[in-house]
């Protein structure tokens, strides 16, 4: 997925930009394989909560 964003936009314009986006992509790849769907994970990031996979009990 690096390669695809980096040949589309020509480069990551920081090494911090770059791990963003791969912290991102990370965390969407992984709420995907627990059956969280992309855009209630990106709500859920940004209402600052977990979803149910990652909290603790």
């Amino acid at each position: 997925m690096t390669k695809v964003h980096q040949k589309i936009s020509g480069c990551f314009r920081s090494m911090k930009g770059a791990e963003m986006f791969c912290r991102i992509r990370g965390y969407i790849s992984t709420c995907r394989k627990q059956g969280v769907s992309s855009s209630e994970a990106m709500e859920l990031l940004f209402n600052d909560e977990l979803p149910e996979f990652a909290q603790l009990k």
